[in-house]
């Protein structure tokens, strides 16, 4: 079954050349273009595409203005293409909390010169959210919910109930690392949100993001959250309470610095393909606090810190996990999943409250 999109920019010559790129892979077929987003909002509905490809900046309607209007009349998965600059992350991070899944460099030079690997990229990008897209129907009753509550019992008690079933780590939990990628902004805002300010441990975040989008979105995330959350940078101390984000573009690791855990921010080595990369913190992680961590891999694609959470786990760490149902793309929490060293697999409502009872 072939995936089918919607292109939506003002500009004829980039509809086009996205289409083309779309359209060289037999299993995504383009279905209509839209120039504006009031027109792309009226094609959504007729249309019923599976994603939606949104310019941000467009007359008549920017794209996230429409965003906000297809997901209040017909949830679809759309991907936004963002130019790299200030600006240009403040606007995409404003269409994921619109609805948006995902987003791409609007210039196509920012992921590569060659044009065969932008094709793969776009294409890869479009399979990875497609084929979840393709499987909501299936997944849909999956989604976890707390149990039905017995008669006479209200529905927060069930919900309760349900929370209370999460086995916490056991032994003092001294830091805690959350990894992720597609799908990542919305989910971490959701689990750091039902943090404490005096949440016990430390944390440090992982997220496959651009590094002129870093600085902005921790940002974002202090305002939102009780814990402060900030954009590492190298010699950062770990602090109970304090939620360091690596920068994209660079390398995060921990290194014992006289006594002391400190963050190193490093470039990435040649090869790395992941710039953060989940595996490099992990795998740092496992190093300098064997036995003493907490690692949670959330939605994402690809398989980016499996290979980590396997030397965090050999070391004593524990491992968690976001489920399938709740995840955009099941790629990374798959990965350690299947790799079988997660201790609990769980929705994304419910990681946040497990995180919080930590002691």
């Amino acid at each position: 079954m072939s995936i089918r999109v919607l292109v939506v920019d003002d500009s004829r010559f980039f509809r086009r050349r996205v289409s083309e790129m779309l359209e060289s892979d037999p299993q995504i077929k383009v279905i209509g273009s839209a120039e504006n987003g009031a027109q792309a909002v009226q094609m959504a509905k007729r249309l019923r595409p599976d994603i939606i490809t949104m310019d941000v900046e467009m007359p008549i309607m920017d794209g996230i203005t429409a965003t906000r209007k297809i997901m209040a009349s017909r949830p679809t998965a759309i991907l936004m293409f963002s130019s790299l600059t200030t600006e240009g992350a403040q606007a995409a991070l404003d269409a994921l909390e619109a609805g948006a899944i995902d987003f791409l460099p609007k210039r196509f030079e920012d992921i590569s010169r060659d044009r065969d690997e932008v094709r793969k990229v776009l294409c890869e990008r479009i399979h990875a959210v497609g084929r979840r897209q393709l499987l909501r129907p299936q997944l849909r009753p999956r989604i976890s919910q707390p149990p039905a509550a017995m008669p006479g019992t209200s529905r927060q008690a069930a919900t309760a109930s349900a929370s209370s079933a999460v086995n916490l780590p056991r032994g003092r939990v001294k830091l805690v690392a959350i990894g992720t990628s597609t799908g990542g902004p919305v989910a971490l805002q959701k689990v750091l949100s039902e943090l404490s300010a005096d949440f016990p441990a430390p944390i440090l975040l992982i997220q496959h993001m651009p590094g002129s989008f870093t600085t902005a979105f921790s940002q974002r995330l202090d305002r939102s959250c009780a814990i402060r959350i900030r954009e590492a940078v190298d010699g950062d101390r770990l602090e109970p309470g304090l939620a360091l984000l690596a920068p994209g573009g660079k390398q995060m690791t921990l290194e014992n610095r006289a006594g002391q855990m400190r963050i190193r921010v490093t470039e990435p080595e040649p090869g790395q393909n992941y710039k953060p990369s989940v595996d490099v913190t992990f795998s740092s992680i496992a190093r300098q606090m064997a036995g003493q961590a907490l690692a949670v891999v959330l939605t994402g694609m690809g398989a980016d810190g499996r290979e980590g959470a396997k030397l965090m786990k050999q070391g004593g760490s524990r491992i968690w996990a976001q489920d399938e149902a709740t995840s955009v793309v099941y790629g990374m929490p798959a990965a350690v999943v299947d790799a079988g060293i997660t201790e609990q697999v769980l929705p994304l409502e419910q990681i946040g409250s497990a995180l919080a009872r930590i002691q």
